[in-house]
């Protein structure tokens, strides 16, 4: 496969620009780069599902298909995706020929057994009968290359092909990689764990800002230079960050962590928080710090450990009791967890304090007007009132709203989970800075994220790596240093870190 000068844009925004790319045959090509660099749109143009507005891509010397030409495109290359596209009550015969039987009434014994020859002959011990949500992960992901391998793709995209896989998973998954590149098989590997990829691949293609920055042979690669590239940022800068003056060992902390665990998400962590204190828990969100910040706000119950506020336990995986004993809550995806989007700005804003807006149980729309126009102030969410629908404001501003419901009650602690994704620029400071500002009246805040610009704002960081703690940081990080150790190839703690106390 060759791409040559992919450009894409989306309005206003340039998601490619002049972008190649070249994969061999048999060969493991590493595609790597910070969220936001133009991975996801070239996979989208790679695999046909976008139109390139510039540029070429090639197959074997020949164009690539026409646009819309599903079943051309499959028969070049394919995508595993993180997210299985397999249909769970379906049994693995029935997925890998979905939409392909080939007769007009199926004869189920016979589309067994071709689906057991397809498994065998690339190597893929699965059970023809078994559905597809009884299967592991790993059985998952073998299945769908089965799959894209028996349309006669030879270029298969893996999507982050490790992130819900343990140690013997991944190992197993690359001796199978390994045996199919034997076979003139290519693969496209796109994974956070900078490792992986030197295990894995013999070339690695870095983006940054929508360009190709680098692309070169693994072997020989100094680590500090791959993330240097990624970053953009060489090893020697360091960030201009001063520390605040928060709380000393001897301030009690507004949230307490003790030996929280959850079996197959994260190993025993302990942290403190104190007042004045933003903490960053920094790492990819397959890493285990999406479901940390989970398990802090009640979404999830711990195998283990114990959360206090400010001395108070709180129950566990009680989002109502986590709420009143303090915690604050900004969920990763406003759609779907924040927002009740055939409701006005002022009644999302006030979903958390309903007791609060009339007597008796009851709701007085004066009062929730008023309560709601208070907030749209503080926060400047731009809207034309308090009883505008939220599903008409901007994205930014949405989550402007989101953001007013977590502080209607005043939380002595701010969960924020990827506060400013999918946000413009503008919208991301005034979000980041009232995270700040909830610190600086004297509460405290966590911040759950691997946006760079998101921590920037924390007073010391926490990073994870598949589930354990690998490194703390306090003022004074560089984001070749954080880069490294969120992917795997940097673990410890920076000098600066120092106040091993509060961890």
């Amino acid at each position: 496969m060759h791409a040559e000068g992919v450009r894409k844009r989306f309005g206003p925004t340039l998601a490619l620009d002049g972008v190649d790319l070249a994969v061999r045959p048999g060969e493991s090509h590493a595609l790597v780069g910070r969220n936001g660099a133009g991975k996801s749109t070239l996979v989208s143009v790679l695999t046909g599902l976008h139109r390139p507005d510039a540029g070429s891509v090639r197959f074997d010397g020949e164009p690539a298909p026409p646009y819309g030409d599903t079943a051309a495109w499959q028969s070049k290359v394919a995508c595993v995706y993180q997210k299985s596209m397999a249909v769970p009550e379906l049994t693995v015969a029935e997925n890998l020929f979905l939409n392909r039987f080939g007769e007009r009434f199926i004869r189920w014994p016979r589309l067994r057994s071709r689906a057991r020859a397809l498994l065998a002959e690339y190597g893929v011990e699965v059970d023809p009968g078994a559905r597809a949500k009884e299967l592991s992960v790993e059985q998952r992901q073998f299945v769908e290359i089965a799959k894209a391998l028996s349309f006669g793709a030879r270029l298969i995209i893996l999507d982050e092909p490790t992130a819900q896989l343990d140690a013997r998973g991944i190992q197993r998954l690359f001796d199978k990689l390994r045996d199919l590149q034997a076979h003139g098989v290519a693969f496209l590997y796109i994974s956070h764990h900078l490792q992986e990829v030197y295990e894995l691949c013999s070339t690695v293609t870095v983006l940054r800002d929508a360009r190709r920055v680098l692309t070169a042979p693994v072997a020989g690669l100094v680590k500090a230079d791959l993330v240097a590239a990624m970053t953009g940022e060489e090893a020697s800068a360091v960030a201009d960050r001063e520390p605040r003056r928060t709380g000393g060992a001897d301030v009690e902390p507004l949230l307490d962590v003790r030996g929280l665990a959850l079996e197959g998400e994260f190993e025993p962590v302990d942290f403190r928080v104190r007042p004045g204190e933003v903490l960053g828990l920094a790492g990819a969100a397959a890493g285990g710090s999406t479901a940390l910040g989970e398990t802090l706000v009640g979404m999830r119950t711990p195998t283990a450990g114990a959360i206090r506020v400010r001395g108070r336990a709180i129950r566990a995986g009680s989002v109502p009791h986590a709420l009143e004993t303090g915690i604050g809550y900004i969920p990763e995806d406003r759609h779907r967890q924040g927002l009740v989007t055939g409701r006005s700005v002022a009644e999302n804003a006030t979903l958390t304090v309903a007791d609060q807006l009339g007597p008796w149980g009851t709701v007085l729309p004066s009062r929730t007007r008023q309560f709601a126009a208070s907030m749209i102030r503080s926060l400047d969410i731009k809207t034309r009132g308090p009883d505008q629908p939220v599903s008409g404001l901007s994205g930014g501003n949405q989550q402007k709203v989101v953001v007013a419901r977590a502080l209607a009650r005043r939380p002595h602690v701010l969960v924020a989970l990827r506060p400013t994704a999918g946000v413009d620029v503008r919208s991301k400071e005034a979000l980041l800075s009232v995270v700040r500002r909830v610190a600086d009246e004297g509460r405290a805040a966590v911040i759950v994220s691997d946006e760079l610009d998101d921590l920037r704002v924390c007073d010391r960081l926490l990073v994870l790596f598949h589930g354990r703690v690998v490194g703390e940081y306090g003022a004074g990080w560089t984001d070749r240093e954080l880069v490294a150790a969120m992917e795997g190839v940097g673990e410890g703690e920076s000098p600066a870190a120092g106040q091993k106390e509060g961890a």
